[in-house]
């Protein structure tokens, strides 16, 4: 594929396209958003939207992990709605 930037999924650690995945983002104030843009300010974590994944996800709550916080589970239902349009 011409111009593939590649990032890794946090839950299955394999390296897919950018524009394939879901970016979550924490920014400076410490809020999280769904970045369907790929361009917010802040410190990123990419998903895949495969199914396996998000189930695995929400299940070990593997975003807090990654950040070390926690996270509000509405992040959670943004990310399994997204999934579910896919």
């Amino acid at each position: 594929m011409k111009n593939e930037i590649l990032r890794m999924c946090v839950v299955c650690r394999q390296m897919k396209d950018k524009r394939t995945m879901t970016r979550i983002v924490k920014n400076k104030q410490g809020e999280f958003f769904v970045d369907k843009t790929g361009k917010m300010n802040g410190r990123g974590a990419y998903v895949c939207l495969e199914p396996t994944c998000m189930a695995k996800l929400q299940k070990q709550k593997l975003l807090n992990k990654v950040f070390k916080c926690q996270l509000p589970d509405e992040i959670y239902k943004q990310l399994e709605n997204e999934c579910e349009k896919n």
